[in-house]
């Protein structure tokens, strides 16, 4: 790979996580439905751009995303390029149909897969980068807290998604509601990943120095969506932010150690 390929695919790659970021943005904000749930939408899309709409410019990115993949696959075919241009277009549908779930007309499970398969193609393109591994089921073999990774990934969208549009989750001693249960079941699901990671200590002790930052976030996630459900604010996004280091911290093995 020449270094101008190189560096379009390091693009590439911080694209697909900064419209990870976007969408927690989106979240965090209130706005996941401001352009109501079609797509494409293009009334007034420039301005509401241009006033800062996170939602409009989640869109855009991912339609650059999008571009950029197709681009990729003509220059180099490769396995991987392929594989980041499919989970491009399935994040995409997903995507749209999270729109509904936010309206209540999708169930919780499409919010989930949609996170899956979002971090998915930021990862495809970051073994691109790497060149470890040859695709990600090699790249789960040989790191197992990611599998269990990939679950909380879609327990924390099936969370998101069971809140719909502007609700609250509630506090509980014992989880009473299905959106509670939800929730419970990703907390037990964090509590397993943290356990895989400590397990391979020497391995991925940066990524578990990262989550106990994480799970303080996650609690203030928790508490602030309860506060204000329609818009619990900065914290979201910067629980994204979180996840991408870890996984990242994961996949490139980062130690202390070493």
């Amino acid at each position: 790979m020449n270094v101008i390929l190189y560096y379009y695919f390091i693009f590439q790659t911080v694209l697909a996580f900064g419209i990870v970021i976007v969408g927690g943005t989106v979240e965090g904000y209130g706005y996941g439905l401001s352009l109501g749930t079609n797509w494409p939408y293009t009334k007034d899309m420039p301005l509401k751009a241009k006033a800062g709409d996170p939602e409009v410019w989640h869109r855009i990115l991912a339609t650059f995303l999008g571009i950029d993949a197709v681009i990729m696959v003509v220059l180099i075919h490769g396995a991987l390029e392929i594989t980041g241009l499919i989970l491009i277009i399935l994040t995409a549908l997903l995507g749209m149909a999270t729109l509904y779930t936010l309206a209540g007309k999708a169930p919780s499970v499409v919010q989930g897969l949609h996170d899956v398969l979002a971090y998915s193609t930021a990862i495809t393109y970051l073994l691109i980068v790497t060149g470890s591994y040859p695709n990600e089921i090699s790249l789960i073999i040989h790191n197992i807290p990611l599998l269990f990774f990939f679950i909380v990934i879609y327990m924390g969208g099936m969370t998101t998604g069971e809140r719909g549009y502007q609700k609250a989750i509630g506090y509980f001693k014992f989880p009473k509601t299905r959106p509670q249960w939800i929730w419970t079941v990703h907390g037990i699901s964090v509590v397993i990943f943290l356990f895989s990671l400590i397990f391979f200590f020497y391995r991925y002790n940066i990524a578990l120095i990262i989550i106990a930052f994480q799970i303080i976030v996650g609690i203030i996630v928790f508490i602030s969506v309860n506060k204000s459900a329609s818009k619990p604010g900065f914290i979201i996004p910067l629980h994204q932010f979180f996840t991408i280091l870890i996984v990242i911290s994961i996949i490139l093995q980062l130690s202390i150690f070493k």
